[in-house]
C-alpha cells in the first residue's frame, strides 16, 4: 500500500533526501549543490511510502502570495509506471488549496511535460535548461 505524507521527522526527512539524491543525483548526474538547496530550509516536504519503504519524494514552497511551486517530484526507478507521480502530487495539490494558494507553478523536466498536462498544467515557458537537463515552466489554477 502507498501513502503520500508530509515530512516530519528526521527518519522521513532522510528518507525525502534519499529518494532525491538517487533519482537526481545518481540517475540523473545533477550535481548534489544544485540537488540540495537553501530553498531545502523553507519547503514543506512530501515522501511516499510502500509499505515502510520510501519510493516517492517531492517538495512545495510558497513563491507568491496565492501562488506555490512544486519542485523535486521524484519516483524510484523501478516504482514508475504505477501511478504515483500522479498521487503524490494529488497530496500537494490538497494541500496546497488547504493553505490558500489558488495557483501551482512548476518546472517540467521536458519529456514529463505530457504527464504534467494531464493533471491539468499548461505549459508557460520556451524550453530552458536547468542542471543542464531541459525543462519547461508549467502552471495550474486550484
Amino acid at each position: 500500500m502507498y501513502n503520500v505524507k508530509i515530512v516530519e521527522t528526521i527518519k522521513e526527512h532522510d528518507d525525502a533526501f534519499a529518494v532525491r539524491k538517487k533519482v537526481f543525483v545518481e540517475e540523473q548526474g545533477v550535481p548534489l549543490h544544485l540537488e540540495c538547496d537553501a530553498e531545502d530550509a523553507s519547503a514543506t516536504h512530501f515522501i511516499m511510502y510502500e509499505d515502510t519503504e520510501p519510493v516517492g519524494a517531492a517538495r512545495l514552497r510558497g513563491i507568491e502570495s496565492d501562488t506555490a511551486k512544486i519542485e523535486r517530484v521524484c519516483i524510484l526507478q523501478t516504482q514508475r509506471g504505477k501511478r504515483l507521480g500522479a498521487l503524490i502530487m494529488q497530496e500537494m495539490e490538497k494541500h496546497a488549496i488547504s493553505t490558500n494558494n489558488k495557483k501551482l507553478k512548476l518546472h517540467a523536466q521536458s519529456y514529463a511535460v505530457p504527464f504534467y498536462e494531464k493533471l491539468g498544467y499548461t505549459v508557460t515557458s520556451p524550453e530552458f535548461m536547468d542542471a543542464g537537463i531541459p525543462h519547461r515552466a508549467m502552471e495550474k489554477n486550484i
